[in-house]
This record gives C-alpha cells, sequence and structure tokens, in this order.
C-alpha cells in the first residue's frame, strides 16, 4: 500500500458534520451532535502550535479580533509550541468537540508530518474538522544579488550539469521549503544538496554568506533582503504572481505548473463538531478574513487571504497531501511505525498543561 492510501482515506469525509473517516470516529464524537444551539455562551479558546510572535499567531490575533465581534464572545489565543507543531495540534484534536475549542495549523503538522512520522498521537483526517484556509504565504525562489544565476532557466541549466554544485538550504527537511526545491529539480530532471538549517533567517544567512546558492523561502523571510538589493527573486513558487513583486513570474508561467511552495495557515476544530457550530464558526473567520482592514493587516505580512468552506479547505489538504506524499517517499522520509513513546498531549483538560497565554491575546467584543 502506497504511503498517501496509507495514510489518508479522505479529508473531504472529514469536511462533512455527517461523516467520518473509515479509520473510524474518536470516542468523543458521539455526544458532539447535541451541541447547545445558543452556541457560543463563553469564551472560545483558539490553541496555537506556536509561540508568541509567530506567523500562526500573529495571524491568529488579526483574525479573531474581528470574527469574536460577530460572534459575540471573546476568543482567546492559548500558545502550545513544540515538536514543530505536533503538541498544539495534538491539543486541539483532542479537545471537546463543542466549539469551545478551535485551533490553527498549518502544512507540517496536518499534512506533512503525519506522512513521515507514523507514531504521531492524532490523525489529522481522522481527529480533526477543517473550518477554513486561512492564508497562503507562497515561497519565493531566490539567488544572492550577485549569483550569475539570473533567470529560473541558468538555475536548472546549472542544475542538469553533470558535475552539478548546487546547494540549497531549508527550514528542514521535509519542510516546504525543502519539498517544493525537490519537486522542481524532479520535474527539471536536475540536482542540488539539500543543506537544512533550524530557521528562515539561518536559511538566508547561508546564501548570503555563499554557503548555499538560491533557495525557495517565505516572503517575509526574503523580502527584506530582496528590497535592500542583497537577494534577487527568480519565480514565485505558486500559481499566481504576488502582488508585492508583480514582475516576477511564477514556476507555472515558466514551464512547470502544480509546483506550489505555500506556508499556508488553517483553522481547524476537533471532529465530531455539531454542523451548526461548524458553519457559524466558518461564516465568522471567512467575513473576518474579507474585512478590508483585516487584509491590508494581512498582506503587510506577506500573507494571501484564502478563506473559503469547510471543504473547500479539505479539498485543498487532499491536494497537499497528494502533492507530497510522492515526495516525501521519494527522499525516504517516511518513517515507519516504531515503538518509540507516543507525543503526549492534554485530553479533553485544557488545564491539565497550563499553556502560554498573554493578556493581548484576548480579542473581546465592543
Amino acid at each position: 500500500m502506497t504511503l498517501l492510501r496509507r495514510t489518508f482515506c479522505t479529508w473531504l469525509g472529514a469536511a462533512s458534520a455527517a461523516a467520518l473517516c473509515a479509520l473510524g470516529a474518536p470516542a468523543h464524537a458521539a455526544g458532539a451532535s447535541a451541541a447547545n444551539p445558543a452556541w457560543p455562551t463563553r469564551s472560545i479558546s483558539v490553541i496555537v502550535p506556536f509561540g508568541a510572535g509567530s506567523s500562526p499567531d500573529v495571524m491568529s490575533r488579526i483574525v479573531i479580533e474581528h470574527a469574536a465581534q460577530s460572534l459575540g464572545q471573546s476568543m482567546v489565543v492559548l500558545n502550545r509550541p513544540g515538536a514543530s507543531g505536533n503538541i498544539g495540534t495534538h491539543a486541539i484534536a483532542k479537545a471537546a468537540p463543542d466549539g469551545y475549542t478551535i485551533g490553527v495549523s498549518i502544512t507540517g503538522p496536518l499534512v506533512n508530518n503525519p506522512l513521515m512520522d507514523a507514531n504521531l498521537p492524532y490523525r489529522p483526517e481522522r481527529d480533526l474538522q477543517p473550518i477554513t484556509l486561512a492564508v497562503h504565504q507562497y515561497n519565493l525562489l531566490v539567488v544572492p544579488a550577485d549569483s550569475p544565476l539570473k533567470h529560473l532557466d541558468d538555475l536548472l541549466a546549472a542544475a542538469r550539469a553533470p558535475q552539478s554544485r548546487l546547494n540549497f538550504p531549508s527550514t528542514g527537511a521535509g519542510t516546504v521549503s525543502h519539498l517544493a526545491v525537490e519537486l522542481l529539480m524532479a520535474r527539471a530532471q536536475g540536482q542540488a544538496l539539500h543543506v537544512p538549517y533550524p530557521s528562515s533567517p539561518a536559511a538566508v544567512t547561508s546564501l548570503l554568506n555563499g554557503d548555499t546558492q538560491f533557495a525557495a523561502l517565505p516572503p517575509v523571510a526574503v523580502m527584506p533582503m530582496i528590497q535592500g538589493g542583497k537577494l534577487r527573486a527568480l519565480a514565485a513558487v505558486s500559481a499566481q504572481r504576488m502582488a508585492a513583486l508583480p514582475d516576477v513570474p511564477t514556476v507555472a508561467e515558466l514551464g512547470y505548473p502544480g509546483i506550489e511552495g505555500s506556508g499556508w495557515i488553517g483553522f481547524v476544530a476537533p471532529a465530531g463538531l455539531n454542523a451548526q457550530v461548524l458553519a457559524r464558526l466558518n461564516a465568522a473567520l471567512t467575513q473576518a478574513l474579507q474585512d478590508e482592514a483585516v487584509r491590508q493587516r494581512l498582506s503587510g505580512m506577506h500573507m494571501q487571504p484564502a478563506p473559503g468552506t469547510p471543504e473547500d479547505f479539505a479539498r485543498y489538504l487532499q491536494q497537499e497531501s497528494q502533492r507530497w506524499a510522492p515526495v516525501i517517499e521519494r527522499l525516504g522520509l517516511a518513517a515507519q511505525p516504531t515503538t518509540a513513546a507516543p507525543l503526549n498531549a492534554p485530553k479533553n483538560t485544557p488545564e491539565a498543561t497550563p499553556p502560554t497565554t498573554d493578556p493581548t491575546a484576548t480579542s473581546k467584543t465592543p
């Protein structure tokens, strides 16, 4: 059985209030249908599986400030960082599906990490309910400003050379900044050596120091260097051009469609959520993401709002799985089950592990 079939029965099944994945519903889902029609009657916790100041954290605070007004209740960010987002995402999955605990997550915990780690204590397509995709952060393919590689064709010609010496950094094995380049190299029949770094700033520094020759990194990391004349963008790793760099073509325009390296962020809830509660959450969050003031704030951080229905988000998650699973398998990153101790996270008891809370994280109604 392939990695993709073994790992994902269907995200689209998870998007339906009446259907769960064939792997079986979590134990707490059975009583979820009797949700209080008066919901919400108290504040809503929003778990962010990364630290304060991270992109998911900042995005969440901006969006829930507006969404809280629509729902008539406070929404409070709870930061639960650790294990590349797996700890916080597990906490979302194990929360009661009553609409009072939701969260955000990203490509790693929702798509790539489950493909690479068979021992994760949650299965996203079984244990989580998509609410809405929130934003895209499409990577940019960049080189140092003084690089002789002036265009994507130059880069790929160098990668096809018999003695290719190209190195590229990423923010870690299996991240979008790694897999997008590997997919491009495979499509173009080129080769380059992957050098993982612990962060985007470290990856950028490797470019500036000449340790690596090109990279596909998020705009928040590279735009200051592009604007400062230290890096040059060859292409946007997306289907559409970026508003901030309208003259930079996409990899799709240059002959390589289907390679979308987006560091997207989306809202999710525990599986088994009442359909009416799901609809209200989706409406409040999508309205917030469509608000002009919210969009301007997100655009200032090079985030592209992408709200939609739960089914839209589920469909996109399945597309991401289909995009990255073959790459992960080809690179030998797909982990097999071991006897390793499972990742721990509280089950239905948010108080069990005191989260990092911040007074500024509360979004209150007027």
